[in-house]
């Protein structure tokens, strides 16, 4: 008798997911010990060695409740039971004063930083997330409300880096039923209910309060919106990434007029990515602030500077967009673009 179905199909996207690995490759499963994580891992340690690999697990304890040290350790020895190797628990520290994008935002950057530690110092080939289809659906969402344009639409890629997601087509209640039948208990983190957090808001009330509006599988149609548009959207990125080291000079700077003769798709991308590359924060870049940098390309009147979120500010001299940070880029005083710009002509 074969496994339940929705262990079958956790399963099955694992296997989809790492079927471009060689053997010996070493692959982690990160799990918080809930059931979405839990089923991953669980579903890694069952498909990783008859793929020929080697299967292990990271926790990563963020310190911001009590217990959760024995909460990590217990999730170690969970992964270890199931029988992955290596298995690592690390805790990190979190800001207190969280900056753009707040303390979720705080939490998931020190977790990926912790993460890709571990990735690093074990030599993995791949980390598994558990992401599921909601979590893509609240996460288009939270995009759209940001005003972030295309990219929010296309939601978290599958596959990025280190970072594998082999659940994006698999909903909680599916992964649920999965640590169910295999007899696991998860733990249900307080904070996903706690409705101080934007995801929690929109996972408990926005969500359902659409449903009501419009019907069911609303998560499903977020998430389905999300695979069709990545396509597109790495297409106009690569473009864009091209085009970013054509009009760079080795300064830094963007040929500005260049980059005004460039379509609207490709120019306001060159310029988001330029802004991540000074040092801007990804998720607190919203098009009010894109369309600020493109003022200083396609409607240069003479002003001085566009500010961006992580002290980066965008400027204009010489012909040249310039992005660093605001000390440095008040250092001093503001030198005219050229005689034509100054004067509102161009």
């Amino acid at each position: 008798m074969g496994p339940r179905p929705a262990v079958a199909e956790t399963r099955r996207c694992v296997r989809r997911c790492l079927d471009d690995l060689g053997p010996g490759d070493l692959v982690l499963a990160a799990c918080s010990g809930g059931a979405d994580s839990l089923a991953l891992a669980a579903a890694l340690a069952h498909e990783g060695p008859r793929l020929g690999l080697r299967a292990g697990g990271v926790t990563v304890d963020h310190g911001l409740q009590a217990g959760s040290a024995r909460r990590a350790s217990a999730v170690a020895a969970m992964l270890s039971g199931l029988g992955l190797d290596p298995v690592r628990s690390v805790r990190v520290v979190v800001a207190t004063a969280a900056g753009n994008g707040g303390p979720e935002a705080a939490a998931r950057a020190a977790r990926y930083d912790a993460l890709g530690e571990v990735a690093q110092s074990t030599g993995a080939a791949a980390v598994l997330l558990g992401h599921t289809r909601d979590d893509q659906a609240e996460t288009v969402l939270l995009g759209l409300a940001r005003g972030s344009g295309a990219r929010s639409l296309a939601g978290m890629p599958a596959q990025r880096g280190w970072y594998r997601r082999p659940l994006l087509g698999v909903d909680r209640g599916t992964l649920r039923e999965a640590c169910q039948a295999l007899g696991f208990e998860p733990w249900d983190d307080p904070h996903n209910m706690d409705p101080a957090y934007r995801r929690t808001r929109v996972r408990h009330q926005v969500i359902p309060v659409l449903e009501q509006a419009l019907g069911p599988g609303i998560a499903e149609s977020l998430a389905r919106t999300a695979h069709q548009l990545r396509a597109d959207c790495d297409a106009l990125d690569s473009l864009a990434q091209a085009e970013t080291r054509r009009l760079r000079d080795a300064a830094g700077g963007l040929d500005a007029r260049a980059l005004a003769a460039l379509p609207a798709a490709i120019r306001t991308r060159v310029l988001r990515e330029s802004a991540i590359a000074a040092g801007c924060p990804p998720g607190a870049l919203t098009s009010r602030h894109i369309d600020a940098l493109d003022a200083l390309v396609t409607g240069w009147r003479g002003q001085r500077w566009a500010d961006l979120p992580g002290g980066v500010r965008g400027r204009r001299q010489y012909g040249k967009l310039l992005l660093e940070a605001a000390t440095s880029a008040t250092a001093g005083p503001l030198v005219p673009d050229d005689a034509e710009d100054a004067g509102g002509r161009e």
